[in-house]
């Protein structure tokens, strides 16, 4: 959408709430909205007050750019007259505008409208606020953030931190993530929008530092729902008691040279204990003829009801990224686990939370 199609979308947007009359003032010129600070102004009567909404469009907006939009409407208003006892108030109107940059537009009681529907404005004696989903737009780009190799990266950088690892360069981080440098600069850009990154130097030797793990890690769990689930293969594995049945899918394992990660509940329990016991063995396995081969050994049957192992199909080594190995049985990485657990059913969320609080630390 252009500029001037938002600002005629919020004007409608406004023109349908009950007891709100809106017109558009005037357009800026071209090349005017450096010195006068917005791209359009209207005219705003609600609850029998009247404002004057000085308007800037931008395509769309994360946390990083709220601070330099702040700046540009205290620095517009410095000395500007109100006109005909209709108090001036600057709002963003922008295709789309992230969690957190509204988040941050509301603490400062700045204005805001986005093609969602989003809308809000804290005018004296007159409170607007509509909150709807973002854009579609803006939904599919943070989502496909958390999904394939994109996920990889995210996974390093709080891996990373969880290891306390302060500051890293691209190709350090692609390497350790196992996709291109480019895929890692990309996220690490995005990521910089949403301000949860601080980044030092310049060019090649630019580096970065993950200052908000809390909030990129609650950011994968929001978008969780959206992300399809991989493929669940369930076996029953005759013969073994669930307390044994870790250490024998261990061996087996191992013994073929099939790559796996245990998750979900076997895993959380063994790096911060939480239930009295697990009936259920879930892995990450890395399809194969090792893997065909271990599960054949295992004498696992496929069965729909009382499976005792789920096997996870991973298409590639970057889906078992930093696997740790506890008494000789590789798990998942407690990030991996986290996440993985937040799918699953009954005490499972319970323990997810148990395992971020003992484990992961943020």
């Amino acid at each position: 959408m252009t500029e001037r199609q938002l600002i005629v979308r919020f004007l409608e947007a406004l023109r349908e709430l009950p007891g709100v009359h809106a017109d558009l003032d005037q357009w800026e010129p071209a090349g005017s909205t450096g010195d006068r600070g917005h791209d359009a102004q209207i005219d705003l009567h609600v609850g029998g007050k009247s404002f004057i909404l000085l308007i800037e469009a931008k395509k769309a907006v994360y946390p990083r750019d709220v601070r330099q939009v702040l700046w540009r409407f205290r620095e517009a208003s410095h000395g500007r007259p109100k006109g005909q006892g209709k108090e001036p108030l600057s709002l963003l109107v922008a295709e789309s505008i992230s969690p957190g940059a509204k988040e941050l537009l509301r603490d400062e009681r700045v204005g805001y409208y986005d093609s969602g529907g989003s809308l809000y404005l804290p005018a004296p004696g007159a409170y607007l606020y509509i909150d709807k989903p973002p854009p579609k737009t803006l939904a599919k780009s943070v989502r496909s953030l958390f999904s394939g190799r994109r996920a990889q990266v995210l996974h390093a950088l709080l891996v990373q931190h969880q290891d306390c690892q302060d500051w890293f360069g691209v190709k350090e981080l692609a390497q350790q993530a196992m996709v291109s440098p480019a895929t890692a600069s990309q996220v690490l850009t995005e990521l910089e929008r949403f301000d949860w990154l601080v980044s030092r130097g310049q060019g090649p030797s630019k580096e970065r530092h993950l200052r908000e793990p809390a909030a990129l890690l609650d950011a994968w769990v929001k978008q969780i729902a959206s992300i399809r689930p991989p493929n669940l293969r369930r076996y029953y594995v005759p013969a073994t008691k669930a307390d044994t049945l870790l250490e024998r899918v261990g061996e087996v394992f191992d013994a073929h040279d099939a790559a796996y990660a245990i998750s979900h509940e076997a895993a959380a329990q063994r790096y911060a204990p939480f239930l009295s016991s697990v009936s259920q063995v879930r892995t990450r396995l890395l399809i194969g003829s090792n893997a065909d081969a271990a599960i054949a050994d295992l004498g696992a049957r496929v069965v729909n009801e009382g499976a005792n192992l789920a096997i996870i199909e991973a298409k590639s080594p970057g889906e078992l990224l930093f696997r740790e190995q506890v008494g000789g049985i590789w798990l998942a990485s407690p990030v991996q686990v986290y996440l993985d657990l937040l799918r699953g059913e009954g005490r499972s969320k319970e323990m997810a939370e148990h395992l971020r609080k003992e484990r992961i630390g943020f």
